[in-house]
């Protein structure tokens, strides 16, 4: 049996619960993993709220919490190959099938091996956050020295941005609110506070993590334009970032993590007994950097 937090109806954060649930046997193409930690994301609350039906609209209750975690493989399905019983590993998990849970499914393509060295906290960051910031500097394919614009760098995804686009050797603006500024500068970005006014500048691209009418405000600032959240960039001229969740990028983001060219910047860790804290936090969108849940 395992302990997970999930909810039997789409919700407000009143919907959640914990509940015992037995271990899960993996499909031909999936792992089963003795879960380490969890990554805490906005998409978490966007599922268990109903607003994501694309996604989990048409799977059966109940539903667990969380898409990304890192942990040991228990079971192998056995059309997930490369991978055995009691290798470390990150991934994504099957949507609904969770990762606030003490074990779970991933999906075999989308796991991948982890260094020895890689704590499991950071290693549970790289499926979303990690990946996602190499697929959006992948995707604008910048030349070394063109400046960069991370609109929201304050977040778990804009902190992964900022520092890879530094390793390539670009220029980098981070945008976020005052108390953000320290993170920001930390990581070799210059910072703007959009609390204070008008963002302005020009820029050789814009990458955005906030969405909304925050998007608007900066995407003429930029020759090229990717969001990571909200796919109404698309009206404004710019892409929705490519995403590859492929077992490569996943490995390609723990070497980086590995030889600390990647900080995923931790600010809280979180027991799965306060698993619903660290949510709500983030669901406020008061979070820095990135939260975890350790099991």
């Amino acid at each position: 049996m395992s302990t997970v937090l999930g909810y039997r109806a789409f919700g407000a954060a009143d919907v959640q619960e914990y509940f015992d649930r037995p271990d899960p046997a993996p499909g031909p193409a999936e792992v089963l993993v003795r879960v380490a930690a969890a990554g805490v994301n906005p998409l978490d609350h966007l599922l268990r709220s109903g607003h994501v039906p694309d996604l989990n609209g048409h799977l059966p209750f109940p539903q667990v919490i969380g898409m990304e975690a890192a942990g040991t493989v228990l079971a192998v399905g056995e059309d997930a190959t490369g991978l055995e019983v009691g290798d470390r590993v990150t991934g994504f998990a099957l949507t609904g099938a969770g990762t606030y849970a003490e074990t779970t499914l991933l999906l075999g393509e989308s796991t991948a091996r982890i260094p020895d060295s890689l704590p499991w906290t950071w290693a549970a960051t790289i499926p979303v956050a990690g990946t996602t910031a190499l697929d959006v500097l992948d995707q604008l394919d910048l030349p070394k020295g063109a400046s960069l614009l991370v609109n929201g760098i304050g977040g778990g995804v804009g902190i992964a941005v900022a520092q890879l686009a530094r390793d390539r050797g670009l220029v980098v603006t981070g945008t976020g609110s005052a108390a953000k500024r320290e993170l920001a500068t930390k990581y070799g970005a210059a910072f703007v506070d959009y609390t204070a006014g008008s963002v302005v500048g020009s820029f050789d691209a814009v990458v955005d993590t906030v969405g909304g009418q925050s998007l608007r405000d900066v995407a003429s600032l930029g020759k090229k334009l990717v969001a990571a959240g909200d796919p109404s960039v698309t009206e404004l001229g710019g892409e929705f970032v490519r995403r590859r969740l492929d077992r490569a990028s996943l490995e390609r983001v723990a070497e980086l993590m590995a030889q600390r060219r990647l900080d995923p910047h931790i600010t809280g860790t979180y027991p799965l007994a306060r698993a619903q804290e660290a949510l709500a936090l983030v669901e406020s969108r008061h979070a820095s950097g990135k939260l975890v849940i350790s099991i």
